[in-house]
């Protein structure tokens, strides 16, 4: 048996394996809990419709300044979990009394309008929610969100962030079910972060998943968004890469094409029907497919509309990338050329300002 859905536009309708889609859906039900009676949305529960007025102006403001949008916060390189993909766990833990226990008067010189913090693990940091709520009375208008592998985000801690001034809990999810575990190196992890999102999600706060596209999860990820639409949380997805420390494992190839063409069209079709639960443009999604046959000729803008402020004070056009100097020396980066990675990042970048781009703002119901 099948189940039709509509293409993207550019092809006949998707014709999908009911086998393909329901194992996976089964494995995320048995482990969530109950789902939230509260409807899902994209933006934080802390802002209004109205807000995108003073926002839009901020946003305007900065490009025109040619300013970062985005200023990530990595309050350390620590991290309790053990992927493959990343070494941030191999930081040695004398590096702890080197990080700075501030991040106010970078947030004034970049008053960006949006910030992550992140890390590392930031968990890790016990200050964590001193050094939020600091920059959150420091700069105005501004949309703040808080990236984690979910492992010690309890409901409380949750809660005391939450009120610090975190507006979004992004959380690290790549599979529904023990591989995630295996993958971050923490038992029982994929169990705990579906529990503690649904229960954070129940009290009003924002949660969005952040998912890896990779070799071996294909048929994972529409499934992952339809239980994300079911917990009432958003959801954001990127592409793999062995950029961090050259693990080639779960790099898409060419035998992987056209499952992933596939799976572009599943979620465009998807975002159609529902909009408020995957995050990425419809532009970012659709050139997942050009990005892995080599076409991209489009430079890189890292640095541009994102940078990142590492736990030492040193600035990056990108996480992957060495930091340049001391982040009070940043004096613009200009577009590069490279293409070893598709991250959500920098693929945002490169979208356009679409009407569909608008009603993904918009929707949250």
């Amino acid at each position: 048996m099948v189940r039709a859905e509509a293409g993207s536009g550019d092809g006949p309708p998707i014709a999908r394996p009911r086998r393909a889609i329901q194992p996976a859906l089964r494995r995320c039900r048995y482990l969530t809990p109950p789902p939230s009676r509260l409807p899902p949305a994209l933006l934080s529960r802390k802002f209004s419709p109205w807000h995108l007025v003073p926002f839009s102006w901020k946003y305007v403001r900065l490009r025109w300044q040619r300013r970062p949008v985005l200023v990530n916060f990595e309050v350390t390189m620590r991290c309790n979990a053990k992927c493959g993909f990343c070494d941030y766990w191999k930081t040695s833990p004398e590096l702890k009394a080197q990080e700075l226990d501030s991040f106010v008067d970078a947030a004034k010189a970049f008053d960006p309008m949006m910030i992550t913090w992140t890390g590392g693990e930031p968990l890790l940091r016990k200050d964590l929610e001193s050094l939020v709520g600091a920059v959150d009375r420091a700069i105005r208008t501004k949309y703040t969100a808080l990236l984690t592998h979910g492992a010690m985000l309890t409901i409380e801690r949750a809660r005391a962030l939450w009120d610090a001034g975190i507006g979004q809990f992004n959380i690290s999810l790549d599979y529904p079910d023990e591989r995630h575990d295996v993958a971050r190196g923490i038992p029982g992890l994929a169990r705990r972060i579906l529990a503690n999102a649904a229960a954070i999600r129940a009290e009003g706060m924002t949660v969005r998943f952040n998912t890896v596209i990779k070799d071996d999860n294909l048929d994972d990820i529409f499934p992952l968004v339809l239980e994300a639409e079911r917990m009432g949380v958003g959801m954001n997805l990127s592409v793999y890469t062995d950029f961090k420390n050259g693990d080639t494992s779960h790099l898409l190839r060419a035998e992987h094409q056209a499952r992933v063409e596939e799976l572009v069209r599943e979620l465009l079709a998807f975002k159609r029907r529902r909009r408020g639960i995957i995050s990425n443009s419809d532009h970012y999604l659709a050139s997942i497919p050009r990005y892995l046959r080599g076409e991209m000729t489009e430079p890189c803008l890292s640095g541009q509309d994102t940078v990142h402020i590492d736990p030492y004070g040193g600035i990056r056009r990108c996480p992957d990338f060495p930091a340049d100097g001391h982040w009070s020396e940043y004096a613009g980066y200009a577009p590069i050329k490279c293409d070893r990675c598709f991250y959500a990042c920098r693929g945002e970048a490169q979208a356009p300002l679409r009407p569909n781009r608008f009603l993904d703002l918009v929707a949250s119901a």
